[in-house]
């Protein structure tokens, strides 16, 4: 993952992992549901941009952003139908 958003050294793995493990412990302390996905993602794409924001590339950030976006709709559309069709059966 980290070198297909941002070319990472060794230190910049260890800084975006341990980033992405705090802010897990903090919203699974608090109770709050997040994507372990997302959020080392995120972290990738954030120390990525640190040195320069010309590092990330922007290409691939966009396709995982449309991604995430489109999830949560789809997911739910996919759902709705599911529900109307086998509610005809039961």
């Amino acid at each position: 993952l980290g070198m297909r958003i941002a070319k990472l050294d060794p230190v910049h793995g260890f800084a975006a992992e341990t980033g992405a493990a705090m802010v897990l412990m903090a919203t699974a302390h608090i109770g709050l549901p997040v994507s372990t996905t997302h959020t080392i993602t995120s972290s990738v794409m954030g120390v990525g941009a640190v040195n320069r924001l010309s590092a990330v590339r922007w290409g691939v950030t966009r396709r995982i952003v449309y991604a995430w976006i489109f999830t949560l709709p789809g997911a739910a559309l996919l759902a709705m139908l599911l529900y109307s069709v086998l509610s005809f059966f039961v």
